[in-house]
């Protein structure tokens, strides 16, 4: 029997030699196109949303540590930002307490914003610290609370043209990067929960904790480390111009363009959509949205041309 390869013609078998030269073309082809974007991204600052289901199967958790352990070997100034619906609500659900969410946002009231900050900051955040310092000391765990890293202002939504009173959840009012920059400096991997101590109109803290929605935690503390990039995992493949029709997804779309279909998205989509839009208009060059179901999503966004699901870039972005 010959175990010759052929080629797809069938008509010149190959080589033993000309299949290691095909393998290794092909494996030093991935390498090679993320040249440009190492060079692009290296000494800069990247945020990282970690949510949806990588945050709750163990092969993807793993492989998202990976990715922040290469990037932060590749010379990028990593900087992490999570939430933990999953498991915030299955934690309420033990507990006895309901969840509920209007206009794509939890509800919180004083129960819940217990169960909420223990879970993000005694359980999310530690998992994964831990996971990532599996490879080397490099994460340290932290939240809005910590130096007052962000502070946050109540806020509330409109459903079908209602004022819906969220309780204790927050908009980011002013996000302090020293902290954050202190460990960049000292080469470490800030892990940062989305919760934050309440300040008033007259921006004077209240003594309450809020609970924040980490899409938009993470794109406002990309704005003030003046980022590079923002990437956000979520659950699906990207944004969509007609959602369910998965043939409308969008790789690639300029801030203006999305501002105006802004309303027509989905509940759940607007909030990753604002948090999309603010960030490049406060100057991040570039805010994606990826598929986090997809094992490494993060380097194929950050170092292939193509990317993974939808990035959306500033209207003067060359």
């Amino acid at each position: 029997m010959n175990d010759t390869p052929r080629t797809t013609t069938g008509k010149n078998p190959l080589t033993p030699l000309d299949a290691a030269r095909i393998k290794a073309r092909d494996k030093s082809a991935v390498l090679i196109e993320a040249l440009p974007w190492m060079q692009r991204f290296r000494g800069r600052i990247v945020v990282i949303k970690y949510g949806g289901n990588a945050m709750i199967d163990d092969e993807l958790r793993r492989a998202f540590a990976a990715d922040m352990i290469f990037m932060h070997l590749a010379g990028i100034r990593v900087v992490v930002v999570h939430g933990g619906g999953p498991q915030i609500s299955a934690m309420l659900e033990r507990v006895g307490i309901d969840s509920t969410f209007r206009g794509g946002m939890r509800v919180t009231d004083a129960d819940t914003m217990d169960i909420v900050r223990m879970v993000l900051v005694g359980q999310v955040g530690r998992q994964l610290v831990g996971l990532i310092n599996q490879h080397g000391p490099y994460a340290v765990g932290m939240s809005g609370e910590d130096a007052h890293l962000f502070t946050a202002k109540r806020r509330g939504t409109v459903v079908d043209g209602e004022d819906i009173d969220l309780g204790h959840v927050g908009a980011v009012d002013d996000v302090r990067i020293e902290s954050i920059s202190d460990l960049l400096e000292a080469g470490r991997i800030p892990v940062i929960s989305s919760i934050a101590p309440e300040v008033d109109e007259h921006g004077q803290l209240t003594g309450e904790v809020l609970n924040i929605n980490a899409d938009l935690a993470a794109a406002a503390i990309a704005q003030g480390l003046d980022a590079e990039k923002l990437v956000m995992l979520t659950d699906v493949e990207g944004l969509y111009r007609d959602w369910p029709d998965r043939d409308s997804l969008i790789p690639e779309i300029a801030a203006s363009e999305l501002r105006a279909m802004l309303p027509a998205l989905t509940e759940g989509m607007i909030p990753k959509a604002e948090a999309l839009l603010g960030a490049v208009d406060a100057g991040v060059r570039t805010a994606a949205m990826i598929d986090g179901r997809i094992e490494h999503a993060v380097l194929l966004e950050v170092f292939t041309t193509k990317g993974v699901g939808t990035m959306v870039r500033r209207d003067d972005y060359v």
